[in-house]
């Protein structure tokens, strides 16, 4: 599953230009681009985009195809004459067979169709943002390697080849990493080391560099040894020149890097390579638990020991090819199947592996720690991303086992939903569509003495969208707060049209905000004597991760006469607690105790004895969910002061004309 906070927080720091000229398009595409990137550079053709380029600090290019000045292809041939690695992506309505070819020789990342498809944007912005890290981690790892390229030859891998490329030359470093013999490899294309994956343009490149420029080439490669096995080599290949200038041949020396390239990175790589691959992912049960408990440096020592057991007792018969520890304490099995494997004897065999596994005990100092493995396994396609989403399911869900081959699928088309709701989040704070709907609260006699406010999603259409489908995606992303100031003036406004009292529904979130607080204080000091009118109902569902604050807020709210109601009040296991820290005015009770009273002599004694404690401490108690006369009589009869539900009226919007 796409988590959309994730992938937001990912593309934040990511520089973006966008390039197009067609005004029409660009509006609407730049809404959804910023959802994702807060610093974009808009430039209106690909001449614009070359001088927007060269002025900033660039990390991502999306742009259009067809435009005036400099087209979007001539501009990328531009920028790539000064950054070959720079992430580019082509978004345009054309699928002309000629752009595609130019587009690829330009090394384009990736393609985008008018209109923007989200799926395919999110699987996009996945892969771009892995590969800007990867570019990163590999600048990092190759000026780690740069510092040792003067060690000698028996620290380095050299080879030579003539002018055609035919191996004449290479050193027992280079036979032992490559995994052939000397006489297997004199006389032999350099083919014979390189591996598949390795796009063409990457070999025209280096030739150019070394043959018509007769330049040094430097960079990393992934090369192939004798049993198939990929390994990562820094290379550096420089012409060898007569005094006329001449090249005579070719000689490299290499860095095997493999061991300090990311094991994620290995791990994609074979999963990529591989016909029909099957990934099992292991993790620590309670790993977070592990390291808050006992520290850092324990959970490494746990992760070590447990690598060593589990490459050590791994089935043969199930013939995994490879193994990767990988970090937080997570390890995958690897291996590509053939249609002859049977699934369900390896499953099977897992599930043993893994109950032996969880008997096992490791001795770190004088700890004897019971080791606990959780297992994901996927064999289909899109097979790491089953198993990144499983397992977080797996730990979710409380499960231990769990084969998966759809899970990633079902993610996607959440994502594809949550990012359609955030957009119409968007739309209607913009257009002042983020309306309250206000519900009737009655006294003992049904007559009306407050109304509480509840926020609503007035989409294009007029159609109104409830909290429950889009309250949970807006505070993923940036525009809960904006909600609650809407609604926070929807009420006040309110307030002043009316003679009754308006509740309005705060959460720790709100609270916790500076910027919702300052906007609470100044509505409640701009309508003065009508602030005692204001009650804001606290959600017990929220977490609250400063009390201090909540606590110093709940104080200066009350010095303008508001009053404070504990929502949900029965629902959650921390109430009293809750109470103590509040002081609240108010108890409302929670629906679920409510709406079963007629029948539910539990629900009654629970409804009774919080009753009896507001009277004790002098609070109201409002019950909600009152859908009938006979729980209205009930609860009356049980003390209860105010009552809501669609027994007295539904949430509406208000004529304050």
């Amino acid at each position: 599953m796409y988590n959309l906070k994730e992938i937001i927080e990912n593309t934040s720091d990511i520089k973006l230009l966008y390039v197009e000229d067609n005004v029409q398009a660009r509006i609407p595409t730049l809404a959804v681009l910023s959802e994702f990137f807060t610093n974009i550079v808009v430039a209106v053709d690909g001449k614009d985009g070359v001088t927007k380029y060269n002025e900033n600090k660039i990390d991502l290019i999306i742009t259009d195809i067809n435009m005036p000045n400099l087209d979007g292809l001539d501009m990328i041939e531009a920028i790539r004459k000064t950054n070959k690695d720079i992430a580019i992506l082509l978004l345009s309505a054309y699928s002309d067979i000629e752009y595609f070819r130019r587009s690829i020789q330009l090394e384009v990342d990736g393609y985008l169709l008018k209109p923007i498809d989200i799926t395919q944007f999110l699987e996009l912005m996945n892969k771009i943002v892995e590969k800007i890290e990867i570019r990163q981690e590999l600048k990092e790892n190759l000026n780690f390697l740069e510092q040792y390229q003067s060690i000698a030859n028996q620290k380095s891998m050299i080879s030579k080849t003539d002018l055609r490329g035919v191996i004449t030359y290479a050193n027992d470093m280079f036979c032992s990493v490559s995994q052939y013999t000397r006489e297997e490899l004199i006389g032999k294309d350099q083919n014979i080391i390189r591996h598949a994956d390795n796009p063409s343009s990457l070999f025209k490149e280096i030739w150019n560099t070394i043959k018509v420029q007769k330049q040094t080439w430097k960079g990393v490669l992934r090369n192939r040894a004798k049993d198939g096995s990929s390994y990562y080599i820094d290379a550096i290949i420089q012409p060898i020149l007569d005094l006329d200038g001449n090249i005579l041949e070719y000689i490299a020396m290499y860095h095997d890097i493999t061991t300090v390239m990311n094991s994620k990175r290995q791990f994609l790589d074979y999963i990529t390579s591989a016909k029909r691959p099957l990934v099992v992912q292991i993790k620590i049960e309670s790993f977070d638990n592990l390291q808050r408990y006992y520290g850092f440096d324990f959970s490494l020592l746990v992760e070590s020991k447990l690598s060593v057991l589990l490459e050590e007792h791994m089935p043969k018969d199930l013939s995994f090819k490879a193994f990767f520890a990988l970090d937080n304490g997570n390890f995958t099995f690897v291996k590509d199947c053939s249609m002859s494997d049977n699934m369900q004897s390896t499953i099977s065999g897992l599930k043993k592996f893994q109950q032996f596994i969880n008997t096992l005990h490791v001795q770190i100092n004088s700890i004897n720690y019971e080791l606990a493995i959780l297992i994901c396994v996927s064999y289909a396609n899109n097979v790491y991303e089953n198993v990144k989403y499983g397992m977080k399911q797996v730990v979710r869900n409380k499960q231990n086992f769990l084969v998966t081959n759809d899970i990633a699928q079902k993610v996607h088309k959440v994502a594809d939903r949550n990012l359609k709701i955030l957009t119409k989040v968007k739309e209607a704070i913009e257009n002042s569509r983020i309306i309250s709907f206000f519900q009737p609260i009655v006294d003992n006699n049904g007559v009306i003495c407050k109304y509480e406010s509840l926020v609503r999603l007035l989409e294009s259409n007029d159609t109104v969208m409830v909290p429950f489908l889009f309250l949970d995606v807006a505070k993923q992303g940036k525009y809960y707060t904006q909600i609650t100031s809407a609604v926070l003036e929807n009420s006040f406004t309110a307030l002043n049209k009316i003679n009754c009292d308006v509740s309005i529904n705060l959460s720790a979130i709100d609270m916790e905000n500076e910027a919702i607080r300052e906007d609470i204080y100044r509505l409640l000091t701009t309508y003065g004597e009508q602030a005692k009118r204001v009650t804001f109902e606290l959600l017990e569902d929220e977490d609250v991760k400063d009390f201090d604050v909540v606590k110093t807020f709940i104080t200066k709210v009350k010095s303008y006469g508001v009053k404070i109601a504990m929502d949900d009040f029965g629902a959650g296991y921390s109430n009293y607690e809750r109470l103590l820290d509040f002081q609240p005015d108010i108890i409302k009770i929670d629906g679920s105790l409510v709406k079963n009273i007629e029948s539910s002599k539990f629900s009654v004694s629970i409804v009774s004895s919080i009753i009896l404690f507001a009277r004790e401490q002098g609070l109201s108690v409002v019950a909600e969910y009152v859908e009938n006369e006979n729980i209205f009589n009930i609860l009356k009869e049980l003390g209860v002061d105010y009552f809501q539900g669609y027994y007295f009226g539904k949430p509406a919007l208000l004529d304050l004309e």
